[in-house]
């Protein structure tokens, strides 16, 4: 069941030292099955998702500063449960600064290096300035207080939810967050849609590794049809091994270049979208250089 419903929602944030103002802001709801919805927003940032449990409100998510309260409002328009658990995929300021709006009674769930990064809140790579710190101004509400390392199981039966860590993608702990009855997973920016990754090297983020761990992870999850990813529309567990394979030839690519004895502007500048790569978006030049900068240092940072 696929169903998209566009709401307006006017939010106030009066969360501590976080400065009371009115907004507007429009959410998408998409409803992907009979408990489980996607939250969209032109500005807010990564795709959030609500999984309505028995018990109450399983949360994957919460998009840039102000968006919390905007996310729970909505949340109630669809439900009477509390949320109970936070989940966040990896530690960027359009994934978790939401957090801070949600009750301290909730379980803020998060990979270890995540929980990590987001007290750290360093500069995205390619950035000098670091993102908008949310905690600190919240006197750390919000951070995750459970941690897992590679694996996690939440709740049970129909309501359970299955965390899984492979290793480096995007960042250095991106959670693949699954719904097993629903045979749906979150993969967060790790597959934020079809087109050139961001490899934020300075939180972890590697281009080395992503095709390992992105194959890792379509090889040993099971039983999932459904993605939804960071940014993009869902996408299906075939379009997963595909991007793996993208983001392999990416990499080979790179080193064919830098054994050719080219730069890295070289590089970029001949590297074009491959055309069996059907309805990837076009690449941009910036974000292609990048990427390939951070490969090539990892590279020459261990002689490979």
């Amino acid at each position: 069941m696929k169903r998209s419903i566009a709401l307006v929602i006017v939010g106030t944030i009066s969360l501590g030292v976080l400065v009371a103002q009115d907004t507007t802001k429009v959410i998408d709801v998409e409803q992907l099955e009979d408990n489980l919805f996607v939250l969209r927003g032109a500005g807010g940032g990564g795709n959030t998702a609500v999984f309505i449990t028995t018990e109450g409100v399983v949360v994957v998510d919460t998009k840039n500063p102000g968006w919390g309260q905007p996310i729970l409002e909505q949340i109630a328009a669809l439900t009477s449960n509390p949320v109970t658990t936070l989940i966040n995929t990896h530690s960027h300021a359009d994934h978790v600064s939401g957090n801070v709006a949600f009750a301290t009674t909730v379980e803020f769930v998060a990979h270890e290096t995540t929980s990590a990064n987001m007290e750290a809140m360093r500069p995205y790579t390619g950035r000098t300035e670091p993102p908008v710190n949310v905690f600190e101004d919240a006197n750390g509400r919000g951070l995750p207080n459970r941690t897992f390392t590679d694996r996690m199981s939440l709740g049970s039966g129909a309501d359970q939810v299955d965390l899984y860590y492979f290793g480096r993608a995007h960042t250095g702990g991106d959670a693949w967050v699954v719904f097993p009855s629903l045979r749906t997973l979150h993969a967060g920016d790790a597959f934020l849609g079809k087109r050139v990754p961001f490899l934020d090297a300075a939180n972890g983020g590697s281009g080395v590794s992503i095709p390992d761990t992105l194959q890792k992870a379509h090889d040993t999850i099971r039983n999932v049809d459904t993605i939804i990813t960071g940014h993009s529309s869902q996408a299906t567990w075939a379009e997963l091994n595909e991007w793996a394979a993208f983001n392999r030839d990416f990499l080979e690519m790179v080193r064919a270049g830098r054994s050719a004895g080219r730069t890295i502007d070289e590089i970029a500048g001949a590297w074009t979208m491959p055309t069996k790569y059907v309805g990837y978006d076009a690449p941009n030049l910036a974000g292609v250089t990048r990427n390939i900068q951070v490969i090539v240092d990892e590279l020459e940072s261990t002689n490979r």
